[in-house]
């Protein structure tokens, strides 16, 4: 019988879920309780209860290559950093081109998930769940991937901020932000420089009178723009993760922050942080700099207290007739349709298998996707989750013993721990490629640059030089995609489309020979290792090697 599969969402982690069970012949029955697909990434005026809300004008920090499904490229035309309304635009793309959505039940509510009373035999599951005329239904599950995210509910640490029940302007969530004109004229304070307090602090002082951005610990900010132009995130590659893997952290942060402190002075603009850069999920702002340099955002210390329509910070500075205070103070997440045995949350901490499965369960049959504060991409992480989840559920691949999935949890939370600052939103933290290759090796699926050294040259040194694209994912195992290696090699190609937008007359640069001949030179040296048994016959006969080679490089030259 085909195993039925309960898929609690229809955001980009619940899309990808139904597609990779529909590759492994599994039958999916996604369960959204909005009224459309695109979770987070579909703007709503109104925002609902319990769910993440973007602001009109959010563009996502992950350029398009990086944050791509690993089968279905952005199109070229597409920008390299896209508005939302791109982004929902793609997911719809990819929901129609693999025919996701007659799998959706929209306005439909989870209300229960538990497990059977043969549980421990069969691994299923019972799902309640309420349609839009309140309609309630039971169904049985064989596994169930939960794909809620973790911007459940808006933290508004309100007992922090002592006079704020009296404070005669109006405050809210930056959930609740959406556009800045009505506040044309008047003074805002925006509290946390994450991603959003720095976004909303930039457009609010388009607007307003003045914007004090209130941060506890500063931030290190980078900008989409990377070295000559190019997006930021194409630059964290194989080769860098090679070298941070060599160096001290104090020394890779080092470089990073000295990079960081050229384009401006960190401390000069109130921004430096006492963490180093890797020790905190940094904040990516192009305009927050220049919003400081000219004066319309003022950088401001943790508030002290509120009163009336007075702030006053912990400098003892105070500023009068504030209209708005914006709480980007992040989000917190639960799981309210499980029982707190099954997966435990408490300070925004859950005890997940590789933040996939609860590892004290009998049966491996529930997987929770997308829960992770990547230092890159969501979406092709949660695509490598349920791959492997979905995978586990079929039998083709298995998780360790309860001991060993428990070693794992701590380890990562005791590293977790030591390099991160205390914080909510580092609880969930990972750094792209390593967790990539770390879910890619219990598939089957991560790139061998040796292998590929030897097969295809021109691929492995895209592999580990260029950009960490999903795409390289695909290239072999379970999954294999045809188009992998065409959009690796075509990659840069759709990065300068967008662009292309005037002709220039302008000649291109020359190209160097140093990179083909350092690539022969790896490929020789690989190839010495590979046969090293046959070594000194192969140094009496040469021809017997390019012999050899020749077997193994059908795409030397292409």
């Amino acid at each position: 019988m085909t195993r039925r599969v309960a898929v609690i969402g229809a955001g980009s982690s619940g899309l990808t879920c139904i597609k990779t069970c529909l590759d492994e012949g599994l039958e999916p029955v996604c369960f959204e309780s909005s009224d459309d697909i695109g979770g987070l990434w579909r703007f709503k005026e109104n925002p609902e209860p319990d769910r993440a809300s973007i602001y009109h004008s959010v563009i996502i920090n992950t350029s398009k290559e990086m944050m791509c499904f690993s089968d279905f490229p952005i199109p070229a035309e597409y920008p390299n950093y896209m508005h939302n309304s791109l982004v929902i635009q793609y997911f719809r793309m990819y929901a129609e081109h693999f025919q996701l959505t007659k799998h959706i039940r929209l306005k439909t509510t989870v209300h229960q998930v538990k497990q059977r009373p043969d549980f421990s035999h069969s691994g299923q599951w019972d799902v309640e769940t309420q349609n839009s005329e309140g309609k309630r239904q039971k169904h049985i599950f064989d596994a169930v991937m939960i794909c809620i995210g973790h911007h459940c509910h808006p933290n508004m640490p309100l007992q922090d901020f002592p006079g704020i029940d009296s404070f005669k302007g109006v405050y809210f969530h930056s959930r609740d932000y959406k556009t800045p004109e009505q506040w044309r004229n008047r003074k805002a304070v925006v509290i946390g420089i994450g991603n959003s307090g720095g976004d909303i602090a930039v457009e609010l002082s388009r607007f307003t009178k003045q914007v004090y951005l209130s941060t506890r610990r500063g931030s290190w900010i980078f900008n989409r723009v990377g070295d000559n132009g190019w997006p930021i995130d194409l630059t964290f590659n194989r080769a860098f993760e090679v070298m941070r893997s060599l160096l001290p952290m104090n020394a890779v942060c080092s470089l990073e922050e000295r990079k960081l402190n050229q384009r401006f002075n960190h401390r000069l603009y109130n921004l430096q942080p006492k963490h180093r850069l890797f020790h905190q999920h940094p904040t990516v702002s192009d305009e927050l700099p220049n919003c400081i340099l000219s004066g319309t955002v003022q950088v401001k210390p943790n508030i002290c207290r509120f009163q009336g329509s007075s702030v006053e910070f912990d400098d003892g500075s105070i500023v009068e007739d504030i209209d708005l205070v914006v709480f980007a103070t992040g989000y917190s997440f639960s799981f309210p349709f499980l029982a707190s045995h099954v997966l435990p949350v408490s300070g925004n901490k859950a005890s997940l298998y590789k933040y996939v499965f609860p590892p004290e369960l009998e049966k491996q049959t529930l997987a929770v996707i997308g829960l992770v504060q990547p230092l890159g991409a969501v979406m092709p992480i949660a695509e490598m989750q349920a791959r492997w989840a979905t995978r586990v559920f079929k039998g083709c691949a298995k998780c360790p013993p309860v001991a060993a999935m428990m070693k794992d949890v701590q380890c990562k939370q005791e590293a977790m721990a030591s390099r991160y600052v205390s914080s909510p939103r580092h609880t969930i933290q990972v750094d792209f490629i390593n967790y990539m290759d770390e879910i890619a090796d219990q598939l089957g699926v991560r790139p061998s640059i040796p292998r590929l050294l030897l097969t295809d040259p021109r691929l492995a040194h895209s592999v580990m030089f260029g950009p960490s694209t999903p795409y390289q994912y695909r290239l072999r195992g379970p999954g294999k995609w045809a188009g992998a290696r065409q959009a690796i090699m075509t990659q840069w190609d759709r990065v300068i489309r967008p662009m292309k937008t005037n002709a220039c007359d302008l000649p291109e640069p020359g190209r160097s020979v140093a990179v083909p001949l350092a690539l022969l030179a790896a490929a020789l040296g690989v190839a010495s290792w590979y046969y090293r048994n046959s070594l000194p016959g192969i140094l009496q006969e040469p021809s017997a090697l390019l012999d050899r080679m020749k077997g193994l490089v059908p795409a030397w030259g292409a």
